[in-house]
């Protein structure tokens, strides 16, 4: 997951982790505050470039708030975020582990 600040921003991020890697863009949430967050996943190496590049791209627009890989999400978060721990549960890409980026302010 990558957090930025607007719209805009999250745009480039999501346009730059899914040219820099083999990941899959999951979703977007607002996060409240102009705060926004986009979900990816792939393996643990292709989330941990996505993410990189995306902080890049969010940065260059001053408006990076966090970032953060998870590498093999714990089934308990599965209760906080059904949405995103259910699409990444049970499934194994290419590469082993799976992973998401997943981002705090």
């Amino acid at each position: 997951m990558l957090e930025t600040r607007g719209r805009v921003a999250l745009i480039a991020a999501s346009d730059a982790m899914a040219k820099a890697a083999d990941v899959e863009v999951l979703s977007t949430a607002k996060t409240g505050k102009g705060l926004t967050t986009v979900f990816v996943r792939g393996d643990v190496v292709s989330c941990q470039a996505a993410c990189e590049a995306g902080a890049i791209a969010a940065s260059k627009l001053g408006s990076l708030a966090a970032v953060h890989v998870i590498a093999a999400p714990h089934p308990q978060l599965k209760e906080h975020w059904p949405e995103i721990i259910e699409v990444v549960s049970g499934i194994e890409p290419k590469g082993g582990d799976n992973a998401i980026c997943q981002n705090y302010r």
